[in-house]
């Protein structure tokens, strides 16, 4: 894994949460590298509607799991997710708001930046415009 990745913006890609810890590797960041094939790329803000929509399509984010150290998530929790699953509930019009500093630069790959910056809200919570 590269030690300095990008985000969507050309810049040096920053910590998506650590409280819940978050990405591939429970870095605090939406870093990917070979072995995370889910691509865990873009920075969400959890909302009750897409932890409902996960659930629903077989990925309990909610349910905790100690055994992985796992809290579950509830809304407002910011979490690495995975860029076909964001595509997925942005489709179906329930794709939660994302962090454009802390998602990887790969999300491209499977999302525009358009719908991205659609979704935004800053690092603080605020709606981007």
């Amino acid at each position: 894994m590269p030690k300095q990745q990008r985000n969507i913006l050309g810049q040096i890609l920053i910590p998506c949460s650590t409280d819940p810890m978050t990405g591939f590797y429970r870095t605090g960041c939406c870093e990917t590298g070979d072995e995370d094939q889910g691509r865990h790329l873009i920075c969400a803000v959890m909302t009750d509607n897409f932890l409902e929509f996960s659930k629903s399509k077989g990925n309990g984010l909610s349910t905790p799991h100690p055994e992985w150290g796992f809290p579950g998530l509830k809304a407002g929790n910011q979490w690495c997710l995975c860029a076909l699953r964001w595509k997925e509930a942005l489709e179906a019009g329930c794709a939660p708001h994302v962090i454009l500093e802390s998602t990887h630069h790969n999300a491209l790959q499977f999302v525009s930046l358009e719908d991205l910056h659609a979704h935004a809200v800053h690092k603080s919570g605020g709606m981007v415009s």
